[in-house]
């Protein structure tokens, strides 16, 4: 399998040396963008004291260059918490890749990539979801910003779109029932190459404001036992049209060889832009989600186990956007764990952008 990869990439690249001399008249050129975001929490368990905290959770630059029409270079990073030190706040380079436009049904990308697994992973903007934070779907199933070194297809055909990822794979050491496979990530740093991640998508954009897709993603995660094999299944839908706002996305982790037999959740977005109907040239966005999250869905121990993560919760918000790029927001929400029965009382107001 590894000979006919290699002669695939072989011959696809004496492909790309000879379109290069369709940019001899390109003239070289570089972007600049990026985002941030702040945030304030109030977090109140029902049997215990209330936790305030004000954030700024990110700020991102992004960097392009592009060397001519097909041959072009793109990168991000990220600073979390505004400083690190000590154990504190987060460094990251999220992407940095080559990037090779043969046309538009076939790009190739090497480097620091990511998966395409859900509607944030790849584009994660504050002003492109409606909650202050990203949804919890995006943490405990899928677990976004999920990045690593590997290469990566991409394409448009018609009216649908796809991405072939094969790329580092994930630390099953890590893996928990709190926080199913986020920990694991290897992010890029020395990591282990053993057995490499799969990640297949496909997305349908026939309807206007219509996103709709799935993807499917395979991994032997390294562990200093056994390997743990898991299959990660996600479908997901948006609509973005006449006012309306609509989000929903379900995902299913199935594990072998651990504790945990499979992961699951889902979360629905509905919400209106009322702007118009106050005639204002900004858009003001009351909405609504309910979410249903439980990263040891199914476990060998069984009982409480199972019980301990699952989590219900029900938000109304609202996101005010002056001009597209720009956001304000604001959401409360009520949180339930299956296990004890108790509610959190949640209250988060932030601002973000991206340019």
């Amino acid at each position: 399998m590894y000979k006919y990869s290699i002669i695939v990439l072989i011959s696809f690249f004496i492909t790309a040396g000879l379109s290069a001399q369709d940019d001899m008249f390109f003239e070289r050129n570089y972007s600049i963008g990026g985002y941030g975001e702040l945030h304030y929490n109030y977090v109140k368990p029902e049997n215990g004291e209330a936790k305030k905290t004000l954030d700024f959770h990110r700020f991102v630059l992004f960097y392009g260059y592009n060397w001519t029409e097909k041959w072009s270079f793109k990168a991000e990073v990220e600073l979390e918490h505004n400083y690190v030190a000590d154990d504190h706040g987060e460094l990251e380079l999220e992407q940095a890749y080559v990037n090779y436009k043969h046309a538009d049904w076939l790009n190739f990308q090497a480097g620091v990539i990511l998966p395409s697994v859900g509607l944030i992973n790849e584009y994660h903007e504050p002003p492109l979801f409606l909650s202050v934070e990203r949804p919890e779907y995006h943490s405990k199933i899928i677990p976004t910003t999920w990045f690593g070194n590997g290469i990566a297809f991409t394409g448009v055909y018609k009216d649908f779109d796809y991405k072939l990822v094969v790329m580092e794979g994930l630390n099953g050491n890590k893996f928990s029932n709190s926080s199913g496979i986020r920990s694991g990530r290897q992010k890029g740093f020395k990591s282990n190459a053993d057995d490499f991640l799969y990640n297949a998508r496909v997305d349908y954009y026939g309807i206007t404001g219509l996103k709709a897709g799935a993807s499917i993603t395979y991994n032997k995660a390294f562990h200093d036992v056994e390997k743990i094999p898991f299959t990660l299944l996600e479908v997901h839908a948006s609509y973005y049209h006449n006012n309306v706002y609509a989000v929903c996305e379900y995902g299913n982790i199935s594990y072998d060889n651990f504790e945990i037999g499979s992961s699951s959740g889902f979360y629905a977005d509905l919400g209106y832009n009322v702007g118009s109907w106050l005639k204002l040239d900004s858009e003001l966005i009351p909405f609504v989600r309910y979410s249903d999250i439980n990263p040891a869905a199914t476990t060998l121990t069984g009982g409480d186990s199972e019980l301990a993560n699952h989590s219900t919760k029900m938000m109304a918000g609202l996101a005010f956007k002056p001009i597209p790029e720009v956001v304000f927001k604001l959401d409360y929400s009520i949180q339930k764990f299956e296990l004890n029965d108790q509610k959190t009382d949640l209250l988060n107001i932030g601002a973000g952008y991206m340019f």
